[in-house]
Order: structure tokens, then sequence, then C-alpha cells
């Protein structure tokens, strides 16, 4: 029950004053027996008894509730015939320190801080000698620091809000332009309503052998507006589909290809080796009204389609993490002011997301390069400051300013944001109740029919951690397989 009520601290961060008085003697020996001569006594001393209670391995559970609640949840035990079976064994306190108390005397008491330490110090050995020494030393001096507020959320727009803008990507059907020499305008201050605009505009939901997150996908831009199509990539190699017909192109995650030839090398491969594909994208890239979208493996994939995509030349490369692990975490970001229509009027929030992905450490071929690439994200502390230490910036790039991760270089909307895992609101305590939704299957995603003629099936939704304004889609893990 000890290591128990610890890890309860450890994860929610109270300090606890644990009396078990309550449990020195079962109860019916207190009620009962107490009076009745000849009653058998407890003949082992107190320290014996105290541990036989802290440390059993007896079944049992621990229900943490509000002092004000004790007592229905009293009542509610004693008239389900558990009379017997609960006890008051603590409560929180606000030293930071776990306690135990024996007829209200201390006799033990330690910082919390400190046995986190004791019970994490062997798994820190053991990460040490397997994975990067480095990161697995920040990660466990991180989690003896002092006082840590944890993750939060704090949002410079209204979650609830229609946030799809008017803009030129919501003008026509569907259409063919040439690129301007100048960017986008900026979206109007007071969009329209959807009804009022009566424009859905057609994205493609890209999918590859092993991919494995398009009906996520599908439900976040139906839920932001959008028609939402299937399109599996055979459909582009034989000609079947072709692009010209959509506005936007989100490319999914998953692990295409087995990431054989790196996390989305095969896939960027099968366009940039086959003329069609490659003739069909550059052309999609090439437009004034498109935006596209690539999501944990499409991102890495769009990182390595760089040489068809007009202004992402100082796009970096994905490779390995230096933690030398799948990261797959909650972590704190921040948004930066950014053109992308994918983040517009987010700039300033600060909110927890998912990150998941084996190779998701961004490489510049220079310097110069990466100060020229542009941020949308970067990762900051529980506290809302940058920052390169690991594991609150899990990909560990260590030069500044810190955690460009999601970068978008080109001047209109095609941006390299990573891993949109839900359209849900987060299932996070770390969030606000009405950030949360119920979670709704894509009606709008078509079921198109996949490579062998079959209908897919794109029901189900599963729930995650992230929204975004714009799209429904925001983050999810910052990064790909």
């Amino acid at each position: 029950m000890f290591a128990l009520l610890c890890e309860m601290a450890f994860a929610a961060r109270p300090g606890l004053d644990l009396d078990v008085d309550e449990l020195r003697y079962h109860r019916l020996h207190d009620d009962i027996m107490l009076d009745v001569a000849g009653a058998p006594r407890p003949h082992e001393p107190y320290t014996s008894r105290i541990f036989g209670i802290l440390f059993n391995e007896e079944l049992g559970a621990v229900l943490q509730v509000r002092h004000s609640d004790t007592r229905h949840i009293m009542q509610a035990c004693v008239e389900a015939g558990l009379r017997d079976e609960f006890y008051v064994v603590g409560r929180l306190n606000r030293k930071d320190r776990i306690r135990v108390l024996r007829e209200g005397k201390r006799v033990f008491d330690q910082a919390r801080s400190d046995l986190l330490a004791a019970w994490s110090e062997t798994s820190y050995r053991m990460q040490a000698l397997r994975d990067n020494p480095d990161c697995a030393r920040q990660e466990f001096e991180g989690l003896t620091a002092g006082k840590n507020p944890g993750l939060h959320a704090k949002l410079t727009f209204d979650i609830n809000e229609d946030g799809t803008p008017p803009s030129p990507l919501w003008r026509g059907a569907g259409g063919e332009g040439t690129r301007p020499d100048k960017a986008i305008p900026a979206p109007s201050p007071q969009p329209l309503s959807r009804r009022a605009r009566g424009a859905k505009p057609k994205v493609a939901i890209l999918r590859e052998q092993g991919v494995n997150g398009e009906v996520e996908m599908a439900a976040a831009f139906h839920r932001a507006g959008f028609e939402a199509v299937d399109v599996h990539m055979s459909d582009i190699l034989a000609g079947r589909t072709k692009l010209k017909g959509f506005k936007g192109l989100a490319a999914c995650g998953g692990f295409s290809y087995g990431d054989v030839l790196g996390a989305g090398g095969g896939w960027a491969a099968s366009i940039l080796h086959n003329p069609r594909a490659r003739d069909e994208f550059e052309a999609f890239f090439g437009r004034a009204d498109s935006f596209a979208l690539g999501v944990c493996n499409g991102c890495q994939t769009m990182s390595r389609l760089a040489p068809i995509i007009p202004g992402a030349e100082d796009w970096p490369r994905f490779e390995r993490n230096l933690s030398e692990q799948f990261e797959a975490r909650l972590v704190m970001v921040e948004v930066k002011e950014t053109p992308s229509i994918l983040f517009d009027g987010m700039a300033g929030s600060r909110l927890p997301i998912v990150v998941a992905h084996g190779e998701g450490r961004a490489v510049f071929e220079s310097k110069a390069q990466r100060r020229r690439a542009e941020v949308c994200l970067r990762f900051v502390d529980n506290r809302g400051r940058r920052t390169e230490a690991y594991p609150a910036n899990p990909n560990w790039v260590v030069w500044s300013p810190a955690a460009r991760r999601l970068f978008s270089a080109i001047a209109h909307d095609r941006k390299l944001p990573q891993h949109a895992r839900s359209r849900n609101g987060p299932r996070s305590r770390e969030v606000p109740r009405s950030w949360r939704s119920p979670g709704q299957p894509p009606a709008g995603h078509r079921k198109h029919p996949g490579p062998s003629g079959a209908a897919r099936n794109d029901g189900g939704i599963t729930a995650g951690t992230n929204v975004c304004r714009d799209t429904g889609a925001f983050a999810g893990p910052l990064g790909g397989h």
C-alpha cells in the first residue's frame, strides 16, 4: 500500500499524511471483541503491525476523494455491505512531504522528491547503460528538480470558435492556379460562418502502405468544414486520381514501407522516382491556392519531397532521436507567429501535445539554413520557457532557439507540421473541461475504393489529446516514426 500511495503522489505531486491507526487492529476486533471477556488480544508489536499494513501485497484499492465527499463515500460502502472493508488512511498536505503518523505523531517523514529519486534511480542507471546517457541524466535530474507546476494550457483563442477563415483556399470548387510572387493575404479578422460561405474545400487524405492515421485525419478535416476524400498512393501512381481537384493534401502518419529506407523514405521515393506521381505532386505544390500538411510519417515524407516543393530549400531532414529510443510523451509547446493557415490566430498559446516518433531530430545542412527556417511551434518547459532539456524537448535539438520542430518555409500554406493524432478535445486533466468533446465518426469521409476496389470502412475515431483551431487536428505527436 505504501508503494501505491507513493506512486500516486509521484504522479500528482502532492504531499501525503498517512495515518494507519485505524488499520492497526481489524475493525471487528475494535468494535465487537474489545470488551468481550476472553477475546484474543493482538500479540504482534505495533512496529510489526504497521509494516504489515504498509507493505502487504494483498488485493485492495486506494481512492482519493474530496474531503467533503468522504461521508458520502463511506455511506455508499456501508450500503454496499463493505462496512468492514474500507478505512480512511490519510490526507494531502502542502509540504510536499510523505509522512506516516502514529497517534498523531510523525514516525516517518521524507521529501516526496527524495523518495521519487530513490524510486527512479534503478531505472535511470539502466537507461544510462542502454540509451543515451546524457538524455538519461537530464530526465533523472528533471524528476528531482524543484517545484514543478506540471503540464498546463494557456490559449490565446476561443477553442469553441468556428475557426475556418475565409481565404483564397475557399474560393472556387477546386481549380488549378499559378504561384504569385506575393504571399496569400491574411484572412479576415471576422470570418463568416461555414453556412454563409457555403464552401467545403476538398482535401486528399493521402495514405500509403503501412499508414494507419487516415481515419483520424479525415475526421479532423471533416470537423473543420472540409470534404475529406480517401486517396491511396496507388490511385495516383496508376493515374486514377488527380490532385488538381483538391485544395489540400494531408499525408498521414504510420510506418510507410516499414521505415526500411528511413522514416518516410520509401514513400517519398515512390513519388520522386515515378514520373507520373512526381509531375502530379509538383504541379499541386506549385499552385497558389493549395496547402499541404505532413503528419508523422507524412511529415518526414514531406521533408524528403523538398526538391519539388517551392520554397522548401531550408527544410531539414529527420534523423534518429539522440535518446536512441522511440519517443512517446506528453510535452509542452508554444505556438509562434506564423503565416500558416493551420496556426492562424493561435500565436502565444501554450498547450500539452503528444509526441510519438523514432526519427524526429531535425538536422540542417548549415547554420544559415536553420536560421532561415521559420518556426511554427517550439518546445517549452512546464513554466513556459523555451527549452533544450530532455525530455521536455524530446528531440533534444541542441541549438538556439530551441525546439524548432515544425517549420514553414514557404510564403504560402505548405507547412511541415507533425503528427495529428486526434480531432477530439484532450482527455487530460491538465486542460479545461470545455476542451473535451465526444467522439463522432467522420461522416464526411468518403468510402473511397482502396487499391483492391473494396470500399473502406472509415467509421470509428480514436480519442486522443489535441485540438486545432483551423484543421481540428493540431499537433498530436511532433514527428514521425
